[in-house]
């Protein structure tokens, strides 16, 4: 199925019930009084985080969703019901905001969190509210309250630790499947991932982190061209991005180092704070390469390029030097998580009164 990871849809919570202008009749009770109950509140229109999900694709085939009105006031002091919920279910690391402004108004970042988007409109007073020792026959009663309604835009930015990016065939698809449990396609020729793959990458026990295999980048990325460009925003959530560069092109007219800062001129150009990441060199497909030739083939590149980052040299084919990369990348992800926990709280009753 296509991946899709933006949709705009229409809500609309349900509006509050009337309320009711009763009176008691029962026998031998002359003056029974007002007994006209309030209207019930209108439906909720609810978000739901849901783990199972990876696309909003359901959204894009129904996209009106309306909550039910609340029940209308009745005699004998009843109040009227709710109206019905509606839930909708979202992949986690989706972001809703206002269609017309663009206002974040959301974001779904936890597993199973629910938040009301909508909010159903309160039921009207009946009688019964008016009620007083100067009004004793009140006949005032209150409509119900309108409920929220919205116009959104849904999108989609996956939860990773590590981001795969680089140009297409540079081998990021081979490399998630060496080191993690995702079984993305792979192909010998470009543009063989159509939609962002996610692999849990097992370190240890208890010991994981999550990396996300993007569509590849070219030159013109960031203003649309190929396909990357729909799937940048996926690397904004990301602590660190791995930088694949294909060492040993089939095309001989090819230069790497060329194709390796037209990716990051365009990293630069979609979002400054997404090129400030940190950002490591992972250079692959070292066994197309004589062992003879691969340090100064290396050393070549780096110098050319000016990197001053990590550089890791792989082959993602044959897995060699995958480990010391997951290692490496674990230790990173594990200090960021660390870095990003808020300061305990010091028990008031140890501080130092001085």
């Amino acid at each position: 199925m296509k991946f899709v990871d933006e949709a705009f849809i229409d809500i609309a919570a349900g509006d509050g019930g009337n309320g009711c202008v009763s009176f008691r009749h029962e026998k031998f009770k002359e003056f029974g009084g007002p007994d006209g109950g309030d209207g019930g509140r209108g439906g909720h229109v609810l978000a739901v985080a849901d783990v199972n999900l990876n696309t909003l694709v359901d959204f894009r085939f129904s996209r009106r969703h309306e909550a039910k009105r609340g029940q209308h006031g009745m005699g004998s002091d009843m109040f009227g019901a709710a109206g019905q919920d509606v839930t909708l279910r979202m992949p986690v690391g989706t972001v809703i905001s206002d269609a017309e402004t663009g206002e974040v108004l959301f974001e779904l970042l936890t597993p199973g969190e629910t938040i009301t988007i909508a909010k159903g409109g309160d039921g009207g007073f009946g009688n019964l509210r008016f009620k007083s020792s100067i009004n004793r026959a009140p006949r005032q009663k209150t409509p119900g309250w309108p409920g929220e309604r919205r116009s959104l835009k849904l999108e989609l930015k996956v939860l990773a630790d590590v981001g795969l990016l680089g140009m297409p065939n540079a081998g990021k698809s081979t490399l998630i499947s060496a080191v993690s449990n995702a079984r993305p396609r792979i192909a010998d020729y470009p543009f063989t991932t159509l939609h962002p793959n996610l692999g849990v990458v097992r370190v240890g026990p208890e010991q994981s982190f999550v990396v996300a295999d993007l569509p590849g980048l070219i030159e013109g990325a960031s203003e649309g061209a190929g396909l990357g460009h729909l799937f940048l925003r996926h690397l904004q959530r990301t602590r660190l991005l791995l930088h694949v560069v294909d060492l040993a092109p089939f095309d001989e007219g090819v230069d790497p180092v060329a194709q390796a800062k037209a990716i990051v001129a365009e990293l630069k150009k979609y979002d400054e704070g997404l090129y400030k990441k940190p950002r490591w060199l992972v250079l692959n497909k070292l066994d197309m390469i004589p062992a003879e030739e691969r340090e100064a083939r290396v050393a070549d590149f780096v110098k050319r390029l000016r990197f001053k980052g990590p550089v890791f040299q792989i082959s993602a084919l044959t897995r060699e030097g995958c480990e010391p990369l997951v290692q490496a990348v674990y230790q990173h992800v594990k200090a960021e998580q660390v870095a990003a926990q808020p300061p305990a709280e010091q028990d008031p009753r140890f501080t130092d009164p001085l």
